[in-house]
C-alpha cells in the first residue's frame, strides 16, 4: 500500500512491491590458470553466491565477466622477443617512427620492449599535453603561459624540457619521458624523442611507422600514408598471427594486451562470442532462466581530477549475448512529472507515470520524454559498471552479477 503525507508516496510495510532497482555484485572466482574451463567456473561461482547471498536468479539478470579470466584460460600471452619478432619482419629493422602510445607501464613498457628490440633507432612521438587517453604530460594552463600551441607546435625533447622541466605523472608519480628513454636505450637502441599532435611530425625523421594509438588508429595511419610514410602498421597489425606459437589476437593485435611479466604480456581473449553463449546455455540448464552474459574489459570512464578516461581496450565488450545489443530504452520520469502530469500529486501521479512508461513505444529517438537519457551502447554501460564493481586490484571478483538493470519505474509497482 502507499501512505501519503505532504504530497509525498511512501510505501508501507505491508505491500512494497520491489523496492530496489539495480543491484550489481562481484563474485568471487577461484585464480584461473592456462586450460581451465573457465565457463563452468563462472556458472559455478555464481550459483555459490547465489546460495551463499540468498539471491535468486532471474530472467535478464546479467553476468559480466573480465576479460583478463578469458585470456588467462585460453593461454592467449605473447613475448617481447614475438613482439620484436614480427615487427622485424614488417619494418626490417629499419629505425622505426612510434607515435601515439598510452603512457602507461601496464599498457606499453613490455610493448615498447620488443619494439626497441626490433631495431637500432626508435623514433618516439608523443601527443601532448597528455595521450589519447588523457593521461597526462602537463596541465594545459602550462602551455598557455609559455606560449605552445599544442595543434601546430612541434618540440623536441630538449625544448619540451626547457619549457616544462619535469614531467610527473599526478597519479604514478612516473617521468614518462626519461622512463620510456631508459626502455629503449637499455635494448641497446638509440632514442629520439620528439612531441607533435600531428603523425606527419615523424615522417621527416623515418618513413616505417608504427601508430600505437587505440580509437584513432585508422585516421593516424590514413593521415601517415598521406604524409609519404613509406610502411604503415597499427598496433592490431602485431601479432594478428602467431610468430612461432605465441598468443595472438585477429583483429587486434597488441591493442587490449597487458604486461604480464618483465617479459610477457597478456593479450585480449579471442573467440569471445561462442564463450559467452556456452555459460548463457549452462546457467539457462542450470537454473531455468535466460541471463545475459558479457565478456568487458576497461570501462569508459573519465576522472575528473586526473583527467584519464580509462578505456585503453579496443572495445569495452568484446563480445556480449543478443539480449544486451543496441542502446537504453528509457523515459525521463523527471519531465514527465514537470510537464505532461505537473498538475497531479501523490498516487495519482504514481499512478500516471506507472502507466506511462507502461504504454512507452519502441521508438523513442528524438522523443521530449526521452531527452536526457544516456544516449550509450547498452555494453558500454553496463561493461563500465562492471569494470567499477570489480576493480583491478586484489579484489578477487572477476565476475560481476547485475540484477535489475532492465527494470523500470513499473517494474513490480
Amino acid at each position: 500500500m502507499l501512505a501519503f503525507g505532504r504530497g509525498f508516496v511512501t510505501w508501507s510495510n505491508e505491500q512494497m512491491g520491489r523496492c530496489v532497482g539495480t543491484v550489481a555484485r562481484g563474485i568471487r572466482a577461484p585464480i584461473v590458470r592456462e586450460g581451465d574451463a573457465v565457463d563452468e567456473i563462472v556458472v559455478e561461482s555464481i550459483l555459490a553466491a547465489s546460495r551463499a547471498d540468498g539471491f535468486s536468479i532471474r530472467d535478464r539478470d546479467v553476468v559480466g565477466i573480465t576479460e583478463s579470466l578469458v585470456a588467462r584460460a585460453q593461454g592467449n600471452y605473447a613475448t617481447v622477443d614475438a613482439i620484436a619478432a614480427d615487427l622485424r619482419a614488417k619494418f626490417g629493422g629499419a629505425a622505426l617512427g612510434v607515435i601515439f602510445p598510452i603512457l602507461s607501464r601496464n599498457r606499453f613498457s613490455m610493448l615498447l620492449k620488443g619494439i626497441a628490440r626490433s631495431t637500432e633507432h626508435v623514433v618516439l612521438l608523443l601527443s601532448y599535453p597528455s595521450d589519447e587517453l588523457g593521461n597526462q604530460l602537463l596541465e594545459e594552463h602550462r602551455l598557455d603561459r609559455h606560449g605552445v600551441h599544442p595543434s601546430i607546435d612541434h618540440l623536441t625533447e630538449n625544448r619540451f624540457r626547457e619549457l616544462f622541466g619535469e614531467s610527473v605523472h599526478p597519479f604514478t608519480g612516473i617521468d614518462y619521458i626519461r622512463y620510456y628513454r631508459s626502455l629503449v636505450e637499455a635494448e641497446g637502441a638509440a632514442c629520439t624523442i620528439l612531441f607533435s599532435n600531428d603523425p606527419a611530425t615523424v615522417v621527416a625523421h623515418t618513413g616505417h611507422v608504427l601508430a600505437c594509438d587505440v580509437h584513432t588508429r585508422e585516421l593516424t595511419k590514413q593521415r601517415l600514408r598521406a604524409a609519404g610514410a613509406v610502411t604503415v602498421h597499427g598496433l592490431d597489425d602485431v601479432l594478428s598471427v602467431p610468430i612461432d606459437g605465441s598468443g595472438h589476437h585477429p583483429e587486434y593485435g597488441l591493442l587490449g594486451s597487458n604486461k604480464a611479466t618483465e617479459e610477457t604480456v597478456k593479450l585480449f581473449p579471442r573467440d569471445c562470442g561462442a564463450f559467452v553463449a556456452r555459460v548463457q546455455r549452462m546457467l539457462k540448464e542450470r537454473t531455468g532462466k535466460t541471463v545475459e552474459v558479457l565478456v568487458y574489459g576497461d570501462g569508459a570512464i573519465k576522472d575528473s581530477v586526473g583527467k584519464i578516461w580509462e578505456l585503453a581496450d579496443p572495445v569495452v565488450s568484446p563480445a556480449y549475448t543478443p539480449g544486451l545489443e543496441g542502446t537504453p530504452h528509457e523515459l525521463k520520469l523527471k519531465y514527465l512529472a514537470d510537464n505532461q502530469y505537473s498538475g497531479l500529486t501523490g498516487e495519482a501521479l504514481n499512478e500516471a507515470i506507472v502507466k506511462h512508461v507502461e504504454s512507452k513505444g519502441q521508438h523513442l529517438t528524438g522523443a521530449m520524454e526521452a531527452q536526457g537519457t544516456t544516449p550509450r551502447l547498452l555494453t558500454d554501460l553496463i561493461g563500465s559498471l562492471c569494470d567499477l564493481v570489480s576493480g583491478s586490484g586484489d579484489r578477487g571478483t572477476p565476475v560481476v552479477y547485475i540484477q535489475g538493470y532492465f527494470d523500470s519505474f513499473a517494474t513490480g509497482a
